[in-house]
């Protein structure tokens, strides 16, 4: 079961009334349970069937409990370019060439950005707006989904 699946999953359990959810894929299963005295502790587990199910008992809440905090990933400004399909991100046309752009680059409307394989297709991947490069949010190499956010341009 894919990461994605799993975390609609969680969701679905943690926006309902849902206490428990058991789902069963091929040799996988996973079952989530919502913990009543702490709503945001879930447990997840994944183990092929047949094998003998061990559950972990919740941890003893400490007396004098700290206010949680949250981690807000703060959004670029600028303008974000996204990944238009799934493939694997490069920043240049072969090994060992120059990248298209690197952190500073002026480009324009139309200049070629970066190449996407998919399905052993290059797809070069263009600037949709004029600017200048202030981020660059993926590694040479590495695989995008559709809409990831690829480029900053300034």
């Amino acid at each position: 079961m894919d990461l994605r699946k799993l975390k609609t999953l969680i969701d679905l359990v943690a926006e309902s009334d849902i206490a428990e959810l058991e789902v069963t894929e091929g040799e996988s299963k996973v079952r989530i349970v919502k913990s009543s005295a702490m709503p945001q502790n879930q447990m997840v587990m994944m183990q092929p069937q047949g094998m003998p199910q061990y559950h972990a008992a919740p941890a003893a809440a400490p007396a004098a409990a700290a206010a949680p905090v949250v981690a807000v990933a703060a959004e670029p400004t600028g303008h974000v370019v996204k990944s238009p399909m799934v493939g694997t991100f490069y920043r240049s046309s072969a090994p060992g060439s120059p990248a298209f752009v690197e952190v500073g680059a002026v480009v324009k409307e139309g200049d070629t950005l970066c190449i996407i394989e998919a399905m052993k297709l290059l797809n070069e991947i263009d600037a949709d707006k004029s600017g200048t490069i202030t981020q660059i949010l993926v590694e040479n190499g590495q695989p995008v989904e559709f809409g990831q956010p690829l480029f900053v341009i300034g």
